[in-house]
């Protein structure tokens, strides 16, 4: 959600992606690709952030801690992101997600939008569940 540096944003790219084959991701057993060359992320999100309301997006903790850390109080891209994040699970009509404690909200959010769409428009999305992880 801030501005990156072209050439900073392609090395973090290639530093994710080694990061992920080094941790035994077999692309040969898995779909690896750049979530930003998949137009349908941001369609998605546009459509689920229309059945989403402002309040519902101010309530968020993340939201509220973060405005607090930037100068300008807060981007519409930095409010919006957890539409993006639900679009991200959404899309591929997951069941179950992997999720740390601070992500949990994000989640609900994504199963309350999944829950609004359905029933505005007939069973369409599961709703997903949270997997947490343990540390």
């Amino acid at each position: 959600t801030m501005p990156k540096e072209p050439a900073v944003l392609r090395q973090n790219i290639l530093d994710t992606t080694a990061a992920i084959l080094a941790c035994g991701i077999d692309p040969k057993k898995c779909f690896l690709f750049r979530q930003s060359l998949v137009p349908e992320h941001a369609e998605l999100a546009w459509i689920l952030g229309c059945l989403t309301t402002v309040p519902r997006l101010l309530r968020l903790p993340q939201w509220k801690m973060k405005r607090a850390s930037q100068n300008n109080g807060g981007t519409v891209g930095l409010l919006t992101y957890p539409v993006l994040q639900a679009a991200d699970i959404l899309l591929y009509k997951s069941t179950h997600v992997p999720v740390g404690e601070d992500q949990v909200l994000h989640l609900e959010l994504a199963q309350d939008i999944a829950q609004h769409f359905n029933k505005k428009y007939g069973e369409f999305f599961p709703v997903p569940k949270a997997i947490l992880s343990e540390l």
